[in-house]
């Protein structure tokens, strides 16, 4: 087929669509600017610069849908800012028929349009398809139709691939993320000829103790949370009396294990510091309850908590570190801090219920005293980037949240020790940019050691350069969202898409009684869709200090519920342009690292269902061109 979209009210430009098949072009702006489209092959430099391009071109047209908060679809009239022409074809039309239709990336002669779409929707939905990086893993097996990966089949919580002695503590989704990041690392070691692996945001330590235990590899593990530090070194522990149990009984294990474990550092990266000086590690005896950096929450949109930067301390590079205890000890009062930005949500879950986190598993009593049959990993300097370090390294972070993920890149970049790197990126909203160098919800960093500070977002100079580049805190937030599970949410007519058309009104009731207050992060209300609107709405200003008895108008209340499919066709058009945030967001990294002069490669890697944030950007600083094609093979 071949798309025109021409300038309409609200959403001007033009573009111009022809495909979506692979190897066809999209024309952006001009008619004599086109590219290459995504295919099954690494995309060159070149075409990297043009697909940012026209992506941001994209962004500025349609940037108003993205840049919306869902909250605000009454009071600022959401759905009237559409063009009239999508209104009609898109008013009340049935979940199913939405992911169908809109979300899910079928092919065209198998999508069944119950009317005629508006050539301009077409467009817009084919360019967002076309333009955003391929989710999708290759070679990767089959999905069982709940989403979950095969290797969930017969257990849907313990994974088929993965020693049970790495699944004690771990949910099926970490299981999943760390046997896949785990062999990836192990590969691009022997690829590098690099058995030294710093694994930055470690939290429990899952990810480190694989490679470690699981896979032979000397790992260094560093986290902010000394709380986390200390359940880290503790199911170490476990592990290693898990198997002298094995030892003792003989049991025959055809998993082969290392007793080399990880070395738990509790501290914090400063994303704004050099190489040389880039660890911190935690005052002691800091309350960070009463901390200007202490815990703060996300909007509500967000769909998770991460605990912020606990208070800041230089240590000098050459200084002494003690290793085990003494520098967990450390670590106690310091809250999880750029180091460790990954989001806290999935530890406080995986422990809610317990009084004490920390409480021994399983039958009888695990020691706390260090195990003979342990060997952990040779101590390294305070700093394992510094001075003191010694061979090479792999830098390593999984779902490194905001600026972390950056710093692995520019110490990867600048670091004469680190030869690799793999990131999995998440919380795209808490990068710096210009804009917003204090992004919502996150502590101000310390100054600088440069008089140029350098932001999260954009990390290239190609990218720097294109008109329209910046994104909002709103849209580098929608790039969170998991598009496939929300369709299989539309698919199964889930009542907790109720949510959003309830939210939406509450914010309505608010600003009636105060117009002062807007966008107010509500608490979270437990089971909201199973409630009546009424006890919803009660508690809804109860949280944000209004009056729960205030009489409601009915009439007023109905007609907006009324209008909950056009709330989440809304949700749709916004969540369709997510990728494309997120494809900008790694195309940019994907930039900086080659105008540095590296290799790399984006790998689709975990079942996206089930992990969102399923991209992988890996680089090496020698010749890898085939070697890089490997690591995406199958499993």
């Amino acid at each position: 087929m071949r798309v025109h979209l021409w300038r309409h009210a609200g959403l001007g430009g033009r573009l111009r669509v022809r495909g979506p098949a692979a190897g066809e072009t999209i024309e952006s702006g001009s008619p004599h600017t086109a590219m290459t489209v995504l295919s099954g092959q690494p995309l060159s430099l070149e075409e990297q610069k043009q697909l940012a391009v026209n992506i941001t071109h994209v962004l500025s047209l349609y940037g108003s849908i993205v840049d919306s908060y869902i909250i605000e679809f009454f009071t600022d009239n959401l759905w009237g800012k559409l063009p009239y022409s999508w209104q009609a074809v898109l008013t009340d039309l049935p979940s199913p028929q939405l992911a169908a239709v809109l979300l899910e990336k079928g092919k065209p002669e198998e999508i069944c349009y119950s009317v005629v779409w508006p050539l301009s929707l077409l467009a817009f939905k084919a360019t967002a398809h076309t333009l955003a990086f391929s989710r999708t893993p290759r070679g990767r097996g089959s999905m069982s139709a709940t989403g979950r990966p095969e290797e969930f089949r017969e257990n849907r919580c313990q994974s088929a691939k993965l020693n049970p002695l790495f699944r004690k503590h771990v949910k099926p989704k970490k299981q999943h993320e760390i046997r896949q990041l785990g062999k990836v690392v192990k590969k691009l070691s022997e690829i590098t000829r690099c058995d030294q692996v710093v694994d930055i945001g470690s939290g429990q330590g899952h990810l480190s103790r694989f490679l470690a235990f699981g896979l032979g590899l000397s790992v260094t593990a560093i986290e902010g949370d000394g709380r986390l530090v200390d359940m880290a070194t503790k199911f170490d522990r476990e592990l290693v009396w898990a198997l002298e149990k094995k030892q003792a009984r003989r049991a025959k294990d055809p998993w082969e294990i290392s007793l080399r474990g990880p070395s738990h550092v509790a501290g914090w990266v400063n994303p704004q510091a050099p190489w040389q000086e880039f660890l911190l590690l935690p005052q002691r005896g800091i309350d960070t309850a009463q901390s200007p950096m202490a815990e703060s929450g996300l909007s509500p949109e967000a769909g998770a908590t991460c605990d912020l930067p606990g208070p800041w301390k230089s240590i000098p590079p050459t200084a002494p570190w003690g290793g085990g205890r003494d520098v967990v000890e450390m670590g106690k009062a310091g809250e999880k801090g750029p180091g460790g930005w990954g989001c806290m949500a999935a530890a406080r879950e995986e422990h809610r219920g317990s009084p004490d986190p920390f409480r021994s598993r399983g039958h009888g009593c695990v020691p706390n005293g260090p195990h003979p049959l342990y060997r952990p990993s040779r101590p390294m300097a305070v700093n394992p980037l510094g001075p003191l370090a010694e061979g090479r390294l792999l830098l390593t972070g999984l779902h490194a949240c905001g600026d972390l993920s950056v710093a692995l890149l520019r110490h990867f970049t600048r670091c004469p020790h680190v030869v690799a790197v793999t990131s999995v990126a998440c919380c795209y909203m808490k990068l710096t940019t210009q804009e917003e160098p204090t992004p919502p919800g996150l502590a101000a960093l310390p100054p600088p050691s440069t008089d140029r500070p350098e932001y999260g977002y954009p990390l290239s100079a190609w990218v720097a350069g294109l008109p329209g580049h910046a994104l909002s805190y709103k849209a580098r937030e929608a790039a969170c969202h998991a598009i496939e599970d929300y369709a299989l949410r539309l698919r199964s007519k889930s009542p907790i898409l109720r949510t959003h058309c309830y939210r939406a009104t509450l914010e309505m009731l608010i600003r009636a009684a105060d117009p002062a207050k807007r966008r107010l992060g509500v608490q979270t209300i437990n089971k909201a869709h199973q409630l009546a609107f009424e006890e919803y709405a009660r508690l809804g200003l109860q949280c944000v200090g209004l009056d729960p008895a205030a009489p409601l108008d009915r009439a007023c209340v109905d007609a907006m519920l009324a209008q909950q499919q056009n709330v989440v066709a809304f949700f749709s058009l916004a969540l369709l342009l997510a990728p494309l945030v997120e494809t900008l967001i790694l195309l940019d990294r994907m930039i900086y690292l080659q105008e540095q002069g590296f290799q790399c490669q984006l790998i689709p890697l975990f079942n996206p269902s089930f992990s969102p944030r399923n991209l992988v950007l890996v680089a090496a600083k020698a010749g890898l061109d085939s070697a890089l094609s490997t690591l995406a093979g199958e499993d």
